[in-house]
């Protein structure tokens, strides 16, 4: 592929993973908010109803209630999903075009070959998963103040490794995408298919199984606290002289990640 394209290329697939990622996170903290923002019904005739949102926007105004446990199964239902595999997608494809085609995802004089490396950064993005997994479906998942601790010394601790095998700037990068990954598998293998379980529950008219929504419910938390984060490591390629270039870089990363952390919460309780 000629430069020219590849530079069309490269400017297209950001402008549709910028897109994407706007409305992915704002419909997930949009969701979020409701959460706390839904006030006990004006008549609680039915038990059903744990709550309800009256809305304007647009000229138009909105009453949202939500159930405890879906009765039955509306004609039409609004998934949240495409805008997830969008990012996504966008973002594996720019992964590829400037690093696993481009020149900064080793640094130079690296002992590995280019192949190697790319398979270095397709690993983090899984085990990225399976690390997560590990600490949140353990007994720390039941301690949240354990679990980020935990979690924070994990991503600091990557963070120094991949800087001493790929660039600077590649490994701040790989960081904000094993986020994204991490996200995304939320959505894709948590939060949908539990969606899709409660809905048979209740076709078939079995019990209800509350854990399902508690458990979609915290990955739908985690994904508002990482996307923090994530962004700014995609704005971090533009100020390489105090992020990914300084000694040090693993470490500011850890605190910025933590300023993240620390500013999402402040979103999700105060805004």
């Amino acid at each position: 592929m000629s430069a020219f394209w590849r530079e069309w290329l490269d400017l297209l697939l950001r402008w549709t993973h910028v897109i994407a990622g706007i409305m992915w996170i704002g419909q997930t903290y949009l969701f979020n908010w409701m959460e706390k923002a839904f006030a006990p019904p004006a008549q609680p005739a039915d038990p059903n109803i744990a709550g309800e949102l009256w809305m304007v926007h647009g000229g138009g105004f909105y009453l949202v209630e939500k159930q405890k446990w879906p009765e039955i199964m509306p004609r039409t239902l609004h998934w949240f999903k495409w805008e997830a595999a969008m990012t996504w997608i966008s973002g594996m494809l720019l992964l590829a075009i400037v690093y696993w085609m481009g020149a900064p995802l080793l640094p130079y004089g690296s002992a590995l070959s280019r192949p190697e490396g790319i398979a270095l950064s397709l690993g983090v993005l899984v085990l990225g998963w399976v690390g997560y997994n590990a600490i949140w479906r353990s007994p720390l998942g039941r301690h949240e103040p354990l679990g980020l601790a935990v979690s924070w010394v994990a991503i600091v601790s990557l963070a120094w490794a991949l800087t001493h095998i790929l660039s600077d700037r590649a490994a701040y990068l790989h960081i904000g995408a094993m986020f994204g990954t991490i996200m995304v598998a939320n959505v894709w293998m948590v939060i949908i298919p539990n969606q899709k379980k409660i809905m048979a529950i209740t076709e078939s008219g079995g019990p209800p199984r509350p854990e399902l929504s508690v458990q979609a419910k915290r990955c739908s938390k985690h994904n508002t606290f990482m996307s923090v984060p994530l962004i700014f490591m995609m704005l971090s390629n533009h100020f390489g002289g105090i992020t990914f270039g300084r000694r040090y870089s693993w470490l500011i990363l850890g605190g910025l990640v933590l300023l993240g952390w620390i500013a999402a919460k402040l979103i999700r309780d105060h805004v």
